[in-house]
């Protein structure tokens, strides 16, 4: 009977509590979120409410997972049938208008419904004085107004940073920021760079997916700036980074940068245009050696080749109502190539001493571009040093007040876009590094090396596809007959090689002494061995004429 009669002990009424921290100044003030939520169980302690759950949101989440969890509280406060939300100030709340209709209804669906704002001594509720709405409504917009003059400063300071050839952002990975805040700029990391531009030049090549090459850069020691892998989606993103020959990307526009590129533009261009046309090979678990490689002679649709008992088989598809029938094993086009292969690299002196003409003429030819270059990278060095001075001059004018803001921004466009025309026009002499002369060396590499690259086992598929590539212009199949034509420096060493050959047969059949010995038969003391070879001495002996 006591304890029926005992009163039973009030439940504790249900709230939620809502903390937010919007910068690191506030993190570092005091304003963090650990204190946030300290105070406001300590309050709902005191108060003597339950508190359900605290939502949180950190400096770094953006106004849309701002407003996300805003609603999740939200939702959650309903289906659990919370009457109490309990926040540090107005501006922890919110800080738009958009959230007010949403705070508001749910304050007049219910008198018991309250906010509790504890550092301001305030709860607001359905039947709270006009005044107390009144200042709900005057502290939202005061919120909204500071949100928005921090956010137009903010972009104010990323439009200059943009003006000075910075980019107000952390930089891709290949770079690494140094200095204050408020003067920090991007430099080489000289670490990552070197894996950055390797990862450029092999999908440049063409050899290589997306996905391959994600694989190759991890393989090569590329890792995100946390230390984890670096995928897919994230090496596509950094392929299309202007940043890396030079220029900042912000919000769609493309601007000069002031930071040391990493790769030349060209190499940017290539990689672009690979992938824009999706031209990257796709990888299959069956890859002939001729994929791609041939084409019909008579229809000119490409050489299928399938995989028939272990053997490979090429024909046509008959795409143009060809009339090709015949089934050629890979095989015999194999030892084929190989015969071709070789009669454009046969492996004797003819060969060195022909390669070594083309690389004293290549040599030649150098030297002169050379001297050329020099004068061409001084002039335009001096071009760049004008603009630089341009740019320095209409700077002070603007600071003494000699121009207007409006001719200063004119002129600076105008100084800028000439400043990037040179410099592109110099980093395309300097990174080019005269190209015909390594291509030079390249055909001499390829026509020391390729009977080696063909005929190496451990070879993959696509270095002999490539090789071939290299030095035959597309090749034909016709009833099972190949039909090629070397490409252009290729086809010069070919027909040389082959007078060459011509000349020493017609010089051993001309000038080679006879099998047998010349029978000399008998002769005097003083006569001569081979009456036929020498002449004799003439009687009228006359004297020799000095000149």
């Amino acid at each position: 009977m006591e304890t029926k009669m005992q009163e039973e002990k009030p439940k504790k009424e249900k709230s939620a509590a809502y903390a937010r921290v919007s910068s690191k100044e506030q993190e570092e003030t005091g304003y963090s979120l650990p204190a946030q939520e300290k105070l406001l169980r300590d309050y709902t302690d005191r108060a003597g409410f339950l508190l359900e759950k605290v939502f949180s949101i950190h400096e770094s989440a953006n106004g849309t997972i701002q407003r996300k969890i805003f609603h999740e509280m939200m939702r959650f406060v309903v289906k659990n049938k919370i009457n109490i939300i309990v926040v540090e100030t107005t501006d922890r709340l919110t800080r738009n208008f958009a959230d007010v209709p949403t705070i508001d209804n749910w304050l007049l669906e219910d008198e018991a419904h309250q906010i509790h704002l504890v550092k301001e001594g305030c709860i607001l509720h359905k039947n709270s004085k006009s005044h107390e709405w009144f200042m709900w409504r005057v502290k939202v917009a005061t919120a909204e107004y500071y949100i928005r003059l921090l956010s137009e400063n903010v972009k104010k300071g990323q439009k200059e940073k943009l003006a000075q050839g910075w980019l107000p952002t952390k930089p891709p990975l290949g770079y690494k920021t140094i200095g204050e805040k408020g003067h920090k700029t991007h430099v080489i990391d000289e670490v990552v760079a070197p894996i950055i531009q390797k990862m450029f030049k092999l999908y440049a090549s063409n050899k290589y997916s997306v996905q391959k090459l994600t694989n190759v850069m991890y393989e090569n020691g590329l890792r995100g700036r946390s230390g984890r892998r670096v995928y897919k989606s994230r090496i596509h993103k950094l392929l299309s980074n202007p940043f890396y020959y030079g220029t900042n990307q912000w919000k769609g526009k493309i601007t000069p940068g002031e930071h040391e590129p990493i790769i030349a533009k060209e190499l940017f261009m290539r990689v672009q245009e690979i992938m824009r046309h999706n031209t990257a090979p796709k990888y299959s678990r069956h890859n002939s050696l001729f994929k791609g490689v041939f084409d019909c002679e008579e229809c000119g649709g490409k050489i299928t080749w399938e995989l028939q008992k272990g053997k490979w088989y090429g024909h046509c598809n008959h795409y143009r109502n060809c009339t090709q029938k015949v089934w050629i094993k890979q095989n015999e086009i194999d030892a084929k190539m190989a015969d071709y292969v070789f009669e454009a690299t046969p492996k004797d002196e003819r060969v060195s001493r022909l390669l070594g003409w083309v690389q004293d003429a290549l040599k030649e030819g150098h030297a002169d571009e050379i001297g050329f270059r020099d004068k061409a990278i001084a002039e335009l060095e001096r071009q760049y040093q004008k603009s630089l001075q341009r740019l320095d001059q209409i700077y002070d004018d603007k600071i003494d007040g000699r121009i207007t803001q409006e001719f200063y921004d004119r002129k600076y466009a105008q100084y800028k876009k000439e400043q990037e025309e040179v410099m592109d026009s110099l980093n395309r002499h300097k990174n080019a590094n005269l190209k015909y002369f390594e291509m030079g060396i390249a055909v001499l590499d390829v026509a020391k090396r390729a009977r080696d690259i063909y005929l190496n086992p451990n070879r993959t598929v696509e270095d002999k596809r490539t090789l071939l590539s290299f030095l035959f212009s597309n090749p034909t199949i016709n009833n099972g007959n190949i039909t090629i034509s070397y490409r252009k420096p290729f086809d010069l060493i070919h027909n040389r090689l082959q007078e060459l050959m011509t000349l020493e047969k017609t010089e051993k059949r001309t000038f080679e002494p006879p099998k047998k010995p010349t029978n000399k038969g008998k002769s005097t003391a003083f006569g001569d061995a081979c009456p036929v070879m020498l002449r004799r001495q003439d009687s009228n002996l006359r004297p020799m004429r000095y000149t």
